[in-house]
């Protein structure tokens, strides 16, 4: 797996964790429902640190916690 489908796997579990849509999402993190939209699209490659820290804002983790994570153990590398 790679990184942003490790980013994208993770917001999925944490939206399901807390029981919230990728709508309401986007609210509370002060996003657009399409920025949190195209970031579970498997075209897109990069998603910004900032568009994570404010999705980790409106849920209440911190960048830590939402990196500490199974997810992001063995990724495959991006330089190839």
């Amino acid at each position: 797996m790679n990184v942003k489908d490790a980013v994208a796997k993770r917001i999925q579990n944490l939206c399901a964790e807390k029981n919230i849509s990728l709508n309401q999402l986007a609210v509370l993190s002060g996003l657009t429902p399409s920025t949190v939209y195209s970031i579970m699209d498997s075209n897109r490659r990069d998603i910004s640190i900032i568009t994570i820290k404010r999705i980790c804002d409106g849920i209440n983790i911190d960048l830590q916690s939402f990196f500490s994570d199974d997810t992001f153990y063995n990724l495959e590398p991006d330089i190839k």
